[in-house]
């Protein structure tokens, strides 16, 4: 690992060491954890953003899935 360092306004920090305290945690654990949670929202916003677009620029066709629908039918035993 290595050490960095932030500024961080009051409010924040304190807000933090108030979170930290009740999970039982260090402050370096928890931004770890919330920087990874916002890179993995920021990689899953963006991939849903290529979704969209991917549809936007070449919508499906009609029927171009009902040759699927009977499949997708769940039957119980």
């Amino acid at each position: 690992m290595k050490t960095v360092q932030m500024t961080l306004d009051e409010d924040l920090l304190h807000a933090v060491d108030r979170m930290v305290k009740k999970l039982g945690t260090t402050r370096s654990s928890f931004t770890r954890e919330a920087l990874r949670s916002a890179m993995k929202k920021s990689r899953t916003q963006e991939l849903e953003q290529k979704h969209r677009e991917g549809y936007r620029r070449k919508p499906v066709k009609p029927h171009e899935f009902s040759d699927w629908e009977k499949e997708q039918v769940w039957v119980e035993p």
